[in-house]
């Protein structure tokens, strides 16, 4: 019996990345995964991917993750489909960076909008769901939530990640009299198809910062979503309001 058997899991953003490593590794577990994402074609590729690996998976696209009401959607069918909700994975983000005299207020707006509101519009509409039977809410924040980064400016990421984790802490607290636990992976730097090539021919000051991991690799989508996983699972039924930083002890050095 796998860790997440019969739980039905909701999981934003998973045409690609770590949302579609979140989608095998929740289904692998047991669970039943119904996704959304603006990408259709991405989304229909990672529910091939899942159904071909024996698991269960659904999901609706284009949903703009970023769109309050297009989530309520998404949310109210699914709950609809699959009898309630057991799991939030608000994976989904998109970022804007720049130093502070040089970020613009619309791309300090669209990163607020697109890392931290979004999130608000997913966990406010499943809410009622998870009140329901209890559940789990797993956000997903960063180390430059919980710290300044020197590689690169990120300035509205940092601060829409920091309120991440503010907000799942007190979902913890407001949720814990209906049986919701609300709980954050914060990982550091992650290689996916996205950031590849930074990897493959990585600026200086970003080489200096991964050669100061004490465990001297950058992270994998796997690293992440194992952690989700043990969170979102039974085994973790009495943990709540954590932040779990996941970067190979980068952030211990500060």
């Amino acid at each position: 019996m796998g860790r997440l058997e019969g739980k039905v899991a909701l999981i934003t953003g998973i045409g690609a990345g770590m949302g579609r490593e979140a989608a095998r590794r929740f289904a692998a577990e047991g669970a039943r995964v119904v996704g959304c994402d603006l990408d259709a074609d991405g989304l229909e590729e990672t529910l091939a991917l899942v159904r071909a690996e024996g698991g269960d998976a659904s999901g609706a696209a284009p949903v703009d993750a970023g769109d309050a009401v297009a989530v309520r959607e998404w949310i109210d069918a699914a709950a609809r489909s699959h009898g309630g909700v057991d799991v939030l994975y608000t994976n989904a983000s998109v970022q804007r960076f720049g130093a502070i005299d040089e970020l613009s207020v619309e791309d300090w707006d669209f990163a607020i909008d697109m890392e931290l509101n979004l999130v608000f519009y997913a966990v406010r509409a499943a809410w009622p769901h998870l009140k329901q039977r209890g559940g789990v809410v797993v956000t997903v924040g960063s180390i430059a939530g919980i710290r300044g980064v020197e590689f690169m400016p990120q300035n509205a990421h940092g601060a829409a990640k920091a309120g991440v984790i503010n907000l799942t802490q007190q979902l913890a607290v407001e949720g814990g009299p209906h049986g919701i636990r609300a709980v954050c992976v914060s990982p550091g730097f992650v290689e996916t198809a996205a950031t590849r090539f930074l990897v493959e021919d990585p600026p200086p000051a970003l080489r200096a910062t991964w050669d100061r991991i004490p465990l001297r690799r950058v992270g994998r989508p796997e690293d992440v979503v194992s952690a989700a996983v043990f969170l979102a699972s039974d085994e973790a039924s009495w943990i709540t309001g954590v932040n779990l930083v996941v970067d190979g002890g980068g952030s211990v050095l500060g």
